[in-house]
């Protein structure tokens, strides 16, 4: 079933759930852009092919807000958006050890590895190297939004990526010494029931037609419970 944060005639935004390829796979394994579309082909009674365009993206493991787009002219608007960076990304990560310091700033450069699917850290001046950068703070029960479990070993991190390369927020933390939990990937020892412990918490779009700012939030996955608590 498809969880639905945001829909009007010209953008669908959903929570994925973890291990949920965005797309991108052979026609007999399951997508969230082919769920999505037989949604509206449904709600809508729509014969044929539907339109939607992936406007973010999120790797298999990762939970959270997706945004589409419903019209290729919402598509293109949105795209040059998310090119130009004018889009506020907020992600949740629940990583290993007690990150110090508190809030900061990752710059690294970003090279891909198409043989092993993965991403891994460079020189500035290497071949196919790419600018990553991120911000960070931790968050926890002295603000009021989190109470972490005292006898579990993690982190919880709001992060706001200034850059959107693949991978990044996943390799950029682990090499800064706090791998997401769950992450075998990228150095995590500490497993995690479904995916890993990142979550695109939140996106702020401006809506392609009306110009109105739009913020879509998505509440993570129940799996989380384990490793948190809500600060009552």
């Amino acid at each position: 079933m498809l969880d639905v944060l945001y829909e009007d005639n010209h953008l669908l935004a959903v929570n994925k759930p973890a291990m949920l390829p965005t797309m991108g796979v052979a026609e007999d394994r399951s997508s969230l852009l082919a769920v999505a579309k037989e949604y509206i082909r449904r709600k809508y009674n729509k014969p044929g092919n539907v339109y939607l365009g992936i406007v973010s993206r999120l790797d298999a493991p990762v939970t959270g807000v997706v945004l589409m787009a419903r019209t290729s002219k919402a598509a293109g608007r949105l795209a040059r958006q998310f090119r130009e960076r004018d889009v506020d990304k907020t992600y949740w990560a629940i990583v290993q050890g007690r990150v110090e310091p508190r809030s900061g700033r990752l710059v690294d450069f970003l090279r891909k590895d198409e043989r092993h699917r993965r991403m891994h850290i460079v020189g500035e001046n290497a071949p196919g190297a790419q600018r990553a950068e991120l911000k960070y703070r931790v968050i926890d029960e002295q603000n009021g939004e989190v109470k972490l479990r005292p006898t579990v070993d993690v982190s919880w991190l709001e992060v706001h990526p200034v850059t959107g390369r693949k991978h990044q927020i996943r390799v950029q933390l682990s090499r800064a010494g706090f791998p997401i939990v769950g992450d075998r990937k990228y150095g995590s020892s500490k497993p995690f029931s479904q995916g890993i412990a990142l979550h695109s918490r939140r996106l702020v779009v401006v809506h392609p037609v009306s110009k109105m700012q739009i913020v879509v939030e998505a509440p993570p996955p129940g799996s989380w419970k384990r490793l948190w608590e809500a600060d009552s």
